[in-house]
């Protein structure tokens, strides 16, 4: 089976090609429409209709702040994993997340010290520093073991996919919520289907610039620390 996204800033394309033993291959790749463009971080995810699945508890989670960056910038956990924010910068952070998601607000912190925060519930949380506003970090917390984070050049494959029903879930950095729940799509794997649909969409603009935890601009002068 093929499913195709095509739109003037990036091309979507699903393939399920059948595997041995009954399971199949889910494969999206964002690809460039202008040489030299940028390719977003995505991740895809797909979870079973009529099957239970749940994805391992692995950990320790972890989302290091150092050099005024969040490192990794996409985190992918499971719902009820416990994520450490230790800070190894040399000055205080504030992180928080106040959106779609989990929400939290770590308050200020020092070198060396760590907070943790739960992620309870399936979502995608977006991540912040108060004092920092270059700083930003995702968390994708979901329940379902078939899942991939986009790798340098845009390609997203889960391995393993037994026959069935799964809802397929696309998360593209950059694109508001709206568009994100329109590429939500129910995927059916057969032995032996090898239909193929295509569907053209058509960009948005991206979200506006994030506020602080307040709801207010960041400083425009630049933070000493």
């Amino acid at each position: 089976m093929r499913w195709l996204r095509s739109t003037p800033l990036l091309l979507f394309a699903i393939a399920m090609p059948l595997q041995a033993q009954g399971t199949a291959t889910a494969r999206v790749t964002l690809e460039k429409q202008h040489h030299g463009s940028h390719l977003p971080s995505a991740v895809l995810w797909l979870s079973p209709v009529n099957a239970t699945a749940s994805m391992p508890a692995g950990g320790p989670y972890v989302l290091q702040q150092k050099n005024r960056m969040f490192s990794p910038h996409i985190l992918v956990v499971p719902v009820g994993a416990v994520v450490s924010f230790p800070n190894a910068d040399p000055f205080f952070h504030n992180v928080f997340s106040l959106f779609e998601g989990k929400r939290f607000d770590l308050g200020l912190y020092e070198k060396g010290s760590s907070k943790t925060v739960q992620f309870n519930r399936v979502g995608v949380s977006y991540l912040f520093c108060n004092i920092h506003p270059e700083m930003s970090a995702v968390v994708v917390s979901i329940s379902t073991p078939y899942w991939s984070i986009a790798n340098a050049a845009g390609e997203m494959t889960v391995n393993n996919l037994p026959v069935g029903d799964y809802d397929a879930h696309l998360w593209v950095e950059g694109e508001n919520q709206e568009r994100l729940e329109k590429w939500t799509h129910r995927l059916s794997i057969h032995n032996g289907d090898n239909q193929a649909g295509e569907l053209s969409v058509v960009p948005e603009a991206a979200p506006p610039a994030h506020t602080n935890k307040f709801g207010q601009p960041y400083p425009h002068e630049v933070t000493p620390y």
